[in-house]
């Protein structure tokens, strides 16, 4: 904050497509999709009509015991059919975070009621990051996420991101029965966009599936076709989760929500009557939000964007590998979903850098250790990737 102070915000006025505008009137061409969420790209006038349709009719109202929207439900069915494990139920919240603490404690509960209440430990990657509630927090494999705040949860662990044998080494050190949940996001964002390494999600599925601890694939920033020509990266990988965490993509940001996808084993125990899971959000499925993301699932579908997704993925790919040639930049990490990064030599320049950026154009931010994030909404051609590239690589020079 003190750094506002002395220079002030950077005040985001106007969107359209792959493009916003300062307060200011300058244009920028967005490298992010505003914070990896805007797929449909800005300014979806149908969108935005969908949701005052609903506010007209009803906002929300309450989604506790029997209560539910109809747009709320028909949102739910939905999903419900494009869930990469078929007759998976659907938790509605408010966002990533949110969809990470329910996982948490929807996997402690399950074991519970499997009648194993030891089976409490979480655990994360180091470089991950699930949000920042508590229990995402806990699971954080980014140090300076999780310090000066105290113990925030005891019952948390973490094990190499790059290394299946560090998850197996856990388990057979502190035993499997005293491990509810793995969670693993299939491309490593917020930590620096980092790939999963050939073969490796199949093989920590195969360990949690052997050893009987639930497998949570973490797709806030991968799911509804950030993950190219799919919609969800555990269905391009077939890794059949227990459950999915989402948000972003769901509506595209235009109005906050998240949920939670729940395999038909774990939901089980909650629906053969007599028990209660008592948690929920005063906006979980909120119906202006579902509506929200009605419309936002009718323009992916309408415009071919999960396939446009995939042409990103191999844009991408291609435009930013000679910007590794540049003295300021270290690695190119891209090829698998509409993400790249741009790694800085110097992390410590991400500043400076990111200010160069919007001096040529270009609207971005640094994840990680210096790592400039490239996520773009699907709508960018594939003449704006190379001009984004080009202006990158101006600003990097």
């Amino acid at each position: 904050m003190g750094a506002v102070r002395a220079s002030g915000p950077f005040v985001v006025a106007k969107g359209e497509g792959a493009y916003i505008w300062d307060a200011a009137g300058n244009k920028y061409i967005d490298s992010t999709a505003g914070l990896w969420f805007t797929n449909v790209g800005h300014g979806r006038t149908a969108i935005a009509d969908a949701v005052a349709r609903q506010l007209s009719t009803l906002a929300h109202y309450s989604g506790f015991g029997d209560i539910t929207s109809d747009v709320t439900a028909a949102l739910a069915d939905r999903l419900a059919a494009i869930a990469p494990i078929p007759g998976s139920k659907v938790f509605f919240t408010s966002g990533g975070s949110d969809s990470v603490d329910s996982a948490v404690k929807l996997a402690r509960r399950y074991w519970h009621e499997m009648g194993k209440p030891d089976k409490k430990i979480v655990v994360g990657r180091t470089k991950a990051y699930h949000g920042m509630h508590v229990g995402g927090t806990a699971l954080s494999g980014l140090p300076l996420n999780r310090e000066n705040h105290g113990e925030l949860m005891p019952d948390a662990a973490t094990v190499e991101w790059d290394d299946a044998k560090s998850l197996l080494g856990l388990i057979e050190r502190i035993g499997a029965d005293n491990i509810a949940a793995f969670f693993v996001e299939p491309i490593i964002g917020a930590g620096g966009i980092y790939l999963p390494p050939d073969g490796y999600l199949a093989e920590v599925r195969q360990i949690c599936r052997d050893h009987d601890v639930l497998f949570v694939v973490d797709e806030v920033v991968t799911g509804f076709g950030r993950i190219g020509g799919s919609w969800f990266a555990s269905s391009r990988f077939g890794l059949e989760p227990d459950m999915i965490t989402t948000a972003k993509g769901l509506t595209s940001g235009y109005v906050p929500m998240g949920a939670v996808f729940i395999a038909p084993k774990i939901a089980e125990p909650f629906y053969a009557g007599g028990v209660w899971w008592r948690h929920g959000y005063t906006y979980g499925g909120h119906a202006g939000a579902a509506a929200a993301a009605m419309a936002n699932l009718d323009i992916i579908e309408s415009e071919g964007l999960l396939e446009e997704a995939a042409r990103l993925e191999s844009d991408l790919h291609v435009v930013l590998a000679p910007l590794a040639d540049l003295p300021a930049v270290s690695e190119i990490r891209s090829g698998l979903g509409a993400v790249a990064a741009v790694q800085l030599a110097d992390p410590s320049t991400a500043p400076a850098v990111i200010g160069a950026l919007r001096k040529h154009g270009v609207s971005g931010r640094a994840a990680g250790q210096g790592a400039l994030q490239i996520s773009p909404a699907f709508v960018m051609t594939s003449a704006q990737v190379s001009d984004m590239a080009q202006r990158i690589g101006d600003a990097l020079a």
